[in-house]
C-alpha cells in the first residue's frame, strides 16, 4: 500500500491543469514543405494553347489530378515551421482539348504593367485569370531554345 499512494499521486499530477505544466519545453517540429513550389516566374512563363507536357516541364507533375475531372489540375504548396502555416498557396489551370484555356489561383501570370501595379497596393486575395483566346488548329508553343540533358549529350557527341 506505501508504493501505491507516490504512483496514485504522480498520476493525479499529470492529469492536473496546472500551468506547471507551460515551463516544460516543447519537442522541435521540423519545418514541413507539402506539394511543388510555384513561384511568379514560372506562372509569368504560362501562355494559352500549351500543351500538357509543356505545362508539366514548368510547373512539374501536379500533385492533384480529379479522375472525372481530366482537364482540370490542381497546384498546392503548403509550408509549416512547427505549427503554423508560414506560406500556403493554390493554383488551378484548365485546359481544354488538352491546350491550356485558362488560370485561377493565387499566384497568377502577371505583366511588367501589373507588377508595377501589385508593388503600389497591397496584396490581393485568389483571382481566377482568363487567358487570350487562342486558336486550337494552331501548333502548340515550342518552349525557348533550352536543351535538355539528352540533347546536350548529343550536341556533345556531333549529333
Amino acid at each position: 500500500m506505501r508504493n501505491l499512494a507516490p504512483l496514485s499521486l504522480l498520476l493525479l499530477a499529470a492529469c492536473s491543469s496546472d500551468p506547471i505544466t507551460s515551463y516544460m519545453p516543447e519537442p522541435y517540429k521540423v519545418t514541413i514543405q507539402q506539394g511543388n513550389a510555384i513561384t511568379q516566374d514560372m506562372v509569368s512563363k504560362l501562355r494559352p494553347g500549351m500543351s500538357k507536357s509543356q505545362v508539366r516541364f514548368i510547373l512539374g507533375t501536379p500533385p492533384i489530378t480529379d479522375m472525372f475531372h481530366t482537364n482540370r489540375w490542381d497546384y498546392v504548396y503548403i509550408l509549416k515551421q512547427g505549427r503554423e502555416v508560414k506560406e500556403e498557396r493554390k493554383l488551378t489551370l484548365f485546359f481544354d482539348n488538352d491546350l491550356l484555356s485558362r488560370v485561377a489561383g493565387d499566384v497568377a501570370a502577371t505583366t511588367q504593367q501589373d507588377k508595377q501595379e501589385e508593388a503600389a497596393k497591397p496584396a490581393k486575395a485568389a483571382t481566377e485569370i482568363v487567358l487570350d483566346k487562342f486558336d486550337p488548329n494552331a501548333p502548340p508553343i515550342v518552349p525557348s531554345d533550352e536543351k535538355g540533358f539528352f540533347g546536350r549529350m548529343m550536341e556533345s557527341v556531333g549529333f
